[in-house]
Formats: C-alpha cells, sequence, structure tokens
C-alpha cells in the first residue's frame, strides 16, 4: 500500500505532462495598411498541432471573427461561416488536421487583408527511445543511402495512458 502511495504522484505526473496543447494569441486582427498578408505570415511562422487552441482579442462592437470555408475565404464572402464569434474574445480549438479558414466579419476587412488560413499538423506522436542514438544526417554520411532501421519502441498519448492505467491496476492488485 505504502508503494501505491509513493507511485501516485509520478502517475499523475505522467497523466497530466502529455497534455501539450498551446494557445496561440492572433496577433493584431485588423487591417493593416502597410502589410496586408501579416495574418498569414504570422501563422506561417508558427506550428499548429490538433488540440491547440487559437484566442483572438479585438472590439466586439466593431469587428468579428468568421470560420469560412475555402471558397468563401477566396471570396471574401461572410454570408454563410461555419462559426462566427464576435464577442471580442475568441478561443477555437483546432480539433482536426488540415487548413481553417477565418475572416473578418466586419465590412471590406477581408478585402484589405483580414484574413487568415491556419494549417494544422496530424495528430501529436509521441517517440520514447530505449538506449537508440539518432542517426546522423544524411550529409554527414559518405556512400550510398541505406535503409534506416531501429529497435525504438514508440508510444502515443493513448499508449502512455494505458501503460500508466495498467501500472495503477497493477500496483493495487498486488
Amino acid at each position: 500500500m505504502a508503494s501505491s502511495i509513493v507511485a501516485l504522484p509520478f502517475v499523475f505526473f505522467f497523466l497530466f505532462s502529455f497534455s501539450d496543447a498551446k494557445e496561440f494569441l492572433v496577433d493584431s486582427w485588423e487591417v493593416s495598411s502597410s502589410e496586408p498578408d501579416h495574418l498569414n505570415k504570422w501563422a506561417e511562422s508558427s506550428r499548429f498541432q490538433v488540440g491547440d487552441y487559437l484566442v483572438w482579442k479585438y472590439d466586439g462592437k466593431k469587428d468579428s471573427v468568421l470560420q469560412v470555408s475555402r471558397g468563401d475565404y477566396m471570396n471574401c464572402n461572410t454570408k454563410s461561416p461555419i462559426e462566427e464569434h464576435k464577442d471580442g474574445n475568441t478561443t477555437v480549438r483546432l480539433d482536426r488536421s488540415g487548413p481553417y479558414f477565418f475572416i473578418s466579419g466586419a465590412d471590406g476587412h477581408c478585402q484589405k487583408g483580414q484574413r487568415m488560413i491556419v494549417v494544422v499538423m496530424s495528430h501529436r506522436v509521441r517517440r520514447v527511445f530505449m538506449g537508440i542514438t539518432p542517426a546522423p544526417s544524411p550529409m554527414e554520411i559518405d556512400g550510398p543511402a541505406v535503409a534506416p532501421t531501429s529497435g525504438a519502441f514508440r508510444l502515443n498519448r493513448d499508449g502512455y495512458c494505458l501503460v500508466v492505467l495498467a501500472s495503477l491496476l497493477g500496483l493495487f492488485l498486488f
């Protein structure tokens, strides 16, 4: 029983340390006369993962954030958004990989560049390497390419949860 109590903090650490969702504050959700594509440049410089959040801070009386289809993004069509946010403090969870399209709901703002495409990468994959060092980059190797081989064991987040739950079960049963 004492070993169970000692192990419990470690279990909670492992359960909660793998929640890597990040919040990204969308920088300056406004029309920029000097750089009309500033929002897309910002989005391109960031790495978005499934589970991350986008956060907008803006004047909800003058503007809004519309999530739209690709076609509506290209045409700055505000008439049929997928989601409409106008509270001035908007948070959107990125719950799938692929592109997301956002435009301003204020008249004429999208046409002036207040729009953004966010591309979300696929689910995070955690890798656990047991005593394996990474291979040198191909530029460091002289000679023909060799197919990579690895005995590394890999677990994703679900795998970690199963290992932790199995460990807990083992602690309480034995």
